[in-house]
């Protein structure tokens, strides 16, 4: 294993004394934003971001940072005036360093920045400045109901000052995949303990603390301004001074070819992304013959097995699997967590199996980052066990088979709808939850499970992974008119593959056991995951197919889903579909969509919408993404905003 280099680890010899000295250097000081500050940006010579800028790499390091942050908080402190004490300030920013020198600015003026979810709608985001009296917002450009202060503007060189008081907290928003927005409230004492929590992971597994050429890499992947992301990744890379490597986009190309140039060390990533890695891996194997995707599956099938003598099991992986990695990530990862939803087993065996190492996280906004499956055994590994509860808390399931959390690292109050209130001494998670030897696993949200016509309980989460196939892209199972299966699939099938797919599900139900437990399947060529959303969301996907809201596809319509408008315009956006693609018109569509079915990129996409906007004179949302990702969608929203008849 590659160590660290030693002067990335000050007057330390090694990371294990590097990590206990500065821990105890925090325990000895008060627990507030100014010690996290001080210490967070001691080793001032580390790189703390590097950015790919054409030929070159771009380095940043943590002394420039925080002569940054002191003097962006005397630009905003000038732009926004005297303002009361742990006043609220909502930071709207993408990853970057900017994000980061931003966050300190609000807090070296005094206020609580609120981190603003850049994948909420605009009223749920101003709902979350209302709610905490907000007096503005630092953005990259958006607008809001407050005044906004650009982050480029206080980038104008000014004199450094140092602050005289910090905010007190930091305020979090939910993902938003419940019925409520809700903004959790963290104070620096909190933030300790969530700091302190990961030695625990850097005690209990070398990899977590694995280098490459000398340096240890975050993948800037997760935004900051989610829970995962603020602690997983800042909070815990950064105190430690390790670097972190900006994502321009988040096509496979460019995810590759970035880890490759930086060596990469670790991705903390949701279940979304994992799963679309893997399935262009195995894509790849596919298309290489049936004699070589056996032999790969021989291969992860006997991986699996030597996992049960370690060395041995490392020593085949490195040599089975080294061209598989190559196509992947390459020889510099460490180690790789996933978190924020159910993952699948076989996603989890393929990671692990072929030589990296995957493992499964649990936390939540209101508890932040609470556990990781540390044990190297496929039994807790693959099955998507979230391990053992991390050092300041503790877990029990109660009576109702639901997980509860109680630390000293969890938010000491949670707004939502307006209303205040503070954290109990056991929180209960809703989460279903089993526990085997110490080790917990999540089943699922209590408030999810169907009722069966027969009174049972149906939990969509096993479910959804039981009949997961080919030709399916996302599934979800909700209370409707009964148990009601709604699949998202291609909408280039012909009836033949259609008629194969709906014999394949029809096969897997009996294999699970849930014949005539599902009242309804329904099928949509619509995705069932939003813009910027990494798990479904099923309380608005039951409203949505309440109200017809999703395209159906069966066999009768599917003929006329393969036919587009006869339209002179449509014929134009497909055109223009084909050439951002580098494909013949014939092989899209109306219903294809340009990132899932033809495998188009963000820049891709980006590339089309200037086309189409020079073109129509028309502008397109800039987070159009999922909702106008086809040339039907795009045809009809040109047809709604456009003057011109076509």
């Amino acid at each position: 294993m590659d160590r660290l280099k030693k002067e990335s680890l000050g007057t330390e010899q090694s990371i294990d004394s590097f990590v206990e000295q500065k821990l105890k250097r925090f325990s000895r000081m008060e627990h507030d934003f100014a010690s996290l500050f001080s210490l967070m940006f001691s080793e001032e010579s580390n790189t703390i971001y590097e950015t790919g800028r054409g030929f070159e790499i771009e380095k940043l390091t943590y002394g420039q940072a925080r002569s940054n942050a002191l003097k962006r908080s005397a630009a905003l402190k000038e732009a926004l005036g005297e303002q009361k004490k742990d006043a609220v300030v909502g930071l709207y920013q993408a990853n970057g360093p900017e994000w980061i020198e931003n966050f300190w600015a609000i807090l070296l003026i005094g206020c609580r920045p609120l981190l603003l979810n850049m994948q909420l709608d605009d009223a749920s985001l101003n709902e979350a400045l209302r709610s905490t009296d907000a007096i503005a917002v630092v953005s990259e450009g958006k607008t809001f109901q407050l005044p906004v202060v650009l982050s480029d503007s206080l980038k104008e060189t000014v004199t450094e000052k140092e602050p005289d008081v910090f905010g007190s907290e930091i305020l979090l928003m939910s993902s938003g995949t419940s019925a409520n927005i809700k903004i959790c409230a963290y104070t620096a004492e909190e933030i300790y303990y969530q700091v302190l929590d990961s030695y625990q992971i850097i005690r209990d597994c070398k990899l977590m603390r694995g280098a490459y050429r000398g340096e240890l890499k975050q993948l800037a992947l997760l935004p900051f301004y989610h829970v995962f992301g603020l602690v997983a990744m800042y909070l815990w890379f950064g105190f430690f001074s390790r670097t972190f490597v900006h994502l321009p986009d988040l096509s496979p190309k460019t995810v590759q070819s970035t880890i490759l140039r930086h060596g990469v060390t670790h991705i903390f990533a949701v279940p979304l992304f994992w799963e679309k890695i893997y399935e262009q891996a195995i894509r790849t194997i596919k298309d290489r013959g049936e004699a070589v995707e056996r032999k790969f599956n021989r291969a992860l099938a006997l991986s699996v097995k030597l996992d049960r003598i370690p060395p041995l099991g490392k020593l085949f992986k490195k040599f089975a699997f080294k061209e598989v990695r190559e196509n992947l990530f390459g020889e510099s990862i460490r180690f790789l967590i996933t978190g924020g939803s159910m993952i699948e087993p076989s996603i989890l065996a393929f990671f692990n199996g072929i030589g990296y190492r995957l493992a499964n996280g649990y936390g939540m906004s209101e508890i932040g980052i609470c556990s990781v499956e540390l044990d190297h055994r496929a039994k807790y590994l693959h099955a998507g066990y979230v391990g053992k509860p991390l050092s300041s808390l503790e877990y029990r399931i109660n009576e109702g088979g639901e997980l509860e959390v109680r630390g000293k690292s969890i938010s000491h109050y949670v707004m939502e709808c307006g209303f205040k209130r503070t954290c109990p001494d056991w929180f209960n998670t809703h989460d279903l939850a089993e526990c085997e030897n110490g080790h917990y696993r999540i089943l699922g949200r209590k408030d999810d499970l169907v009722i069966g016509p027969e009174g049972e309980n149906l939990n969509p989460n096993l479910i959804e992974a039981a009949l997961r196939t080919d030709g399916i892209g996302e599934l979800c199972l909700f209370q409707a008119e009964g148990p009601t299966l709604l699949c998202s699939v291609r909408g280039d099938l012909s009836e033949e593959e259609f008629e194969d797919l709906t014999k394949r599900l029809q096969e897997k139900m009996i294999a699970a056991n849930l014949a005539g437990k599902i009242k309804k399947i329904s099928f949509t060529t619509d995705p069932l995951l939003g813009e910027g959303e990494f798990k479904c969301n099923r309380r608005l996907i039951r409203e949505k197919y309440r109200k017809h809201a999703f395209r159906p596809l069966s066999a009768e319509t599917i003929g006329k889903a393969m036919k587009g408008p006869d339209d002179p315009l449509y014929e134009e956006i497909l055109l223009q579909f084909a050439k951002a693609l580098n494909k013949n018109p014939e092989e899209i569509s109306p219903q294809m969509n340009f990132f899932m079915d033809l495998g188009g990129t963000s820049l891709d996409y980006f590339a089309l919408l200037n086309t189409l906007r020079e073109t129509y004179g028309i502008e397109f949302p800039v987070s159009a993404g999922m909702n106008l990702g086809s040339p039907e969608a795009v045809y009809e929203y040109i047809k709604t905003e456009s003057t011109h008849v076509h």
